[in-house]
């Protein structure tokens, strides 16, 4: 299993940023796939989700109306496109899987932990900085 986080880079508040994961080693289609970032000093903080087959989302509350996820598991891709970002976004974000089980999404904080505490894999994510 692997999963290589790529996109990142240093922007300014306002500006947006996509990041990229390529995954492999799993089957992709039967987990829901998401994005997690950590801060220094932070605890990891599960970002959005995606589930496979009806592709059915969920977004922390800090980046909603902000943050898109979506998934191409022809592919083996999951992105995220961050618009109107903040300082506070400033982060390494990582790639990993978000539940198991097609059509299955987390639905709370505490979901989202609960599956990235079970995740193996982590890889060496992509660091985001927003700073004027």
């Amino acid at each position: 299993v692997q999963v290589v986080e790529s996109g990142g880079g240093l922007v300014q508040p306002g500006d947006s940023l996509k990041l990229s994961c390529a995954a492999s080693g799993f089957n992709m289609d039967l987990y829901a796939m998401g994005w997690f970032r950590q801060a220094p000093g932070k605890e990891r903080e599960g970002v959005a989700c995606i589930s496979s087959r009806d592709l059915r989302t969920y977004y922390a509350d800090s980046v909603k109306g902000r943050f898109i996820i979506s998934r191409d598991d022809t592919q083996n891709t999951v992105t995220l496109q961050m618009s109107n970002l903040k300082t506070e976004d400033t982060a390494v974000y990582y790639c990993a899987t978000c539940g198991r089980g097609s059509g299955y999404v987390p639905t709370t904080p505490d979901e989202v932990a609960y599956w990235a505490r079970r995740f193996d894999h982590w890889g060496q994510g992509t660091q985001v900085t927003v700073s004027s």
